[in-house]
């Protein structure tokens, strides 16, 4: 009977007190911080200090949940990417105050297939940050700070750069022509000049509010040939772009459907 009693404990009440400690003394550390700020004064030998995001575990700054990552407006501010858990499937880090990602970020993270950056302040991305996540599928750095993008991984089905400032000579002319599954791209918003070498394996491509003014025949067709039909592009957008549409008649023949949008 006395080993059972000391089985329940270890199993389970051990890791609740140890738990609960460490949240105990993140709360206090963050009202201390408050207290501070409203002009409530401690004597030094009383007073926590609040602790920086990246001097806490991932899981007590974070919700960690079944492999996937959740640090969304994390309070004290996020400044880089947290140290991630192995088997990290899934990893949200929106809204956050990330300036830069680095090539460590996600080293030996075989198991992840999304990532989200959403809202953060990254001007930089080392070129090798994502080239050796093998499984990655999902992408989101939109509402970034971005001029260029990196390296992508060659297995992404979505990729989102909305609302950053990407420009033509920071994007390689090759950045998506070899990701062959690449099925949704999203560009709007920046401050591209021409359209990058897309994809046949497309099916979405937002090109909206760039500055890009002119395009040929084979920006999305084959100009050699009017027989070639682009059969997975379902939905294209150039609105918002100083482009005369009148000016390229023949630019969109292979399309099923002409680019969505108001155009001059």
């Amino acid at each position: 009977m006395t080993q059972l009693r000391i089985l329940i404990f270890t199993t389970v009440m051990l890791p609740w007190i140890l738990s609960t400690a460490a949240k105990d003394e993140y709360v206090e550390a963050r009202r201390a911080k408050r207290d501070t700020e409203n002009g409530i004064d401690f004597p030094p030998t009383n007073r926590a200090v609040a602790p920086k995001a990246d001097e806490l575990p991932t899981c007590l700054l974070c919700v960690c949940l079944s492999g996937s990552v959740y640090c969304e407006e994390v309070s004290p501010s996020m400044t880089a990417v947290p140290s991630l858990p192995k088997e990290t499937a899934y990893l949200y880090a929106r809204f956050n105050k990330i300036r830069k990602i680095k090539n460590r970020d996600f080293s030996d993270m075989a198991t992840l297939k999304r990532i989200d950056l959403t809202g953060n302040l990254i001007t930089e991305i080392e070129d090798g940050a994502f080239s050796k996540l093998p499984n990655l599928e999902e992408l989101s750095l939109a509402e970034n700070l971005l001029t260029r993008l990196p390296i992508l991984p060659t297995k992404l089905v979505t990729f989102n750069a909305n609302f950053n400032k990407l420009k033509t000579q920071g994007v390689k002319a090759n950045a998506f022509k070899k990701l062959t599954r690449l099925a949704y791209l999203y560009l709007g918003n920046n401050e591209l000049t021409a359209v990058p070498q897309l994809p046949e394996s497309l099916h979405i491509v937002h090109l909206q509010d760039n500055k890009i003014s002119t395009i040929t025949d084979e920006t999305f067709c084959k100009g050699n040939t009017s027989h070639y039909i682009r059969t997975n592009m379902d939905e294209v957008r150039l609105d918002g772009n100083p482009l005369k549409m009148s000016q390229h008649p023949d630019s969109f023949i292979c399309l099923q459907s002409l680019p969505i949008g108001l155009y001059n």
